[in-house]
């Protein structure tokens, strides 16, 4: 990557929490954030919110008429934006670029419209315009009072890292000094759970750890949807006030045989890991954040992937998933954010199912993101010295 591009500061607003100092705590406790609810009759493991930020949530709704009417995945993307944005020191109207997506948009307001409109033969006014999948970024734009560009995209679960590749893009052309890029999921819904249990992919598990990310050893599928945003300030070149840098990025899609899985040895992420590593040694690479959703498919492939690419060089491995969930389009960056927390830190932390030496420094990490339909998104982050 011939000019790195600057990460001024990311935040975040999910199950970890909506600070950076509260999701590395959470992260250090080791302490999953799935919980059971009963949908239907039966108990499910999801990934939620807990009370202080669904009360935050609330609070925004209804501190202006305009939010009354939004999905939560348009207001959990607005606080997480706030957040991003505050802790930066940017002030809401500065011209910045925002490029916001999500997998599914406005699923809780769509289905629900939908159910009254099979009741009545009739649907509200709002109906339209607030289950727009442009609503992320535009009403994050805004609240923000900026008169930058505002994009929506829908890249199944690799969303918010194409929208790290928008941004990158977009600076590269000259054609923004900045951009907020991410992405926003609210999917805990009964019926797009249904959907994955129909998949036969959504974890039945009955311990603590509902979803068993980077378990080689487990037998069944255990993926566990969450809910959320994160987001990044990306400015071009080395900015001095940076927290990293990403000195790498690559992206492919590969041609499936099956709608919902990739290869065996997931020749997209292959290819992606492959671009955003080619201007560096393979053994500067401490660790990659996996995509690895918890199913058996997923976390095998990826593993597979990583060994062709690295061979002996193979870094450190963990993700997120079997504490977070899998928030569809916003995970991409959530997994950045784990990565960046890691090196700010220089802590690594790892997977319970996958134990490995502690890495003694932690310089580069890789980050992957994949999604149905075979896409994938690697970024390489440097610590900011």
């Amino acid at each position: 990557m011939a000019t790195p591009v600057s990460i001024i500061t990311l935040g975040s607003f999910s199950p970890l929490g909506s600070t950076p100092q509260k999701v590395w705590q959470t992260y250090k406790t080791k302490a999953s954030c799935i919980k059971t609810v009963s949908l239907g009759g039966n108990e499910v493991p999801i990934a939620a919110l807990p009370h202080y930020l669904t009360d935050e949530v609330e609070a925004l709704r209804q501190s202006a008429i305009h939010y009354k009417n939004l999905d939560n995945s348009v207001l959990y993307a607005i606080l997480a934006a706030r957040n991003t944005l505050q802790a930066a020191g940017v002030q809401a109207g500065n011209t910045f670029g925002v490029n916001i997506g999500s997998s599914r948009g406005a699923t809780g307001l769509f289905e629900g419209y939908f159910a009254d409109f099979l009741k009545t033969g009739k649907t509200g006014v709002q109906a339209s315009p607030a289950t727009t999948l442009g609503n992320i970024s535009s009403w994050v734009a805004q609240d923000l009072k900026t008169s930058g560009p505002d994009i929506s995209h829908s890249i199944t679960c690799s969303t918010a890292m194409h929208a790290v590749l928008n941004g990158i893009a977009w600076l590269n052309a000259g054609m923004a000094d900045a951009f907020l890029v991410g992405g926003s999921e609210a999917p805990l819904t009964h019926f797009t759970i249904a959907q994955m249990q129909a998949m036969k992919i959504y974890s039945r598990q009955k311990n603590p750890f509902y979803c068993r990310a980077l378990d080689f050893e487990k037998t069944e599928n255990t993926m566990v949807l969450g809910e959320g945003a994160s987001m990044a300030l990306l400015k071009p070149g080395r900015v001095a006030n940076a927290i990293a840098y990403i000195e790498g990025y690559g992206y492919a899609t590969e041609i499936l045989k099956h709608s919902v899985s990739i290869s065996e040895e997931a020749i997209c992420l292959q290819k992606s890991m492959e671009m955003a590593l080619k201007d560096i040694n393979l053994s500067e690479v401490d660790a990659v954040v996996m995509h690895a959703p918890g199913t058996i498919k997923g976390d095998t492939s990826e593993f597979a992937a990583i060994k062709n690419v690295f061979g002996a060089h193979k870094p450190l491995l963990t993700t997120n998933k079997w504490i977070t969930g899998h928030t569809f389009g916003a995970s991409g960056l959530l997994s950045l954010e784990f990565a960046l927390l890691m090196l700010q830190h220089n802590e690594f932390i790892q997977s319970p199912f996958y134990p490995q030496q502690q890495h003694s420094s932690l310089k580069k990490i890789l980050v992957n993101a994949v999604g149905f339909g075979g896409n994938a998104v690697s970024i390489l982050v440097t610590k900011a010295i």
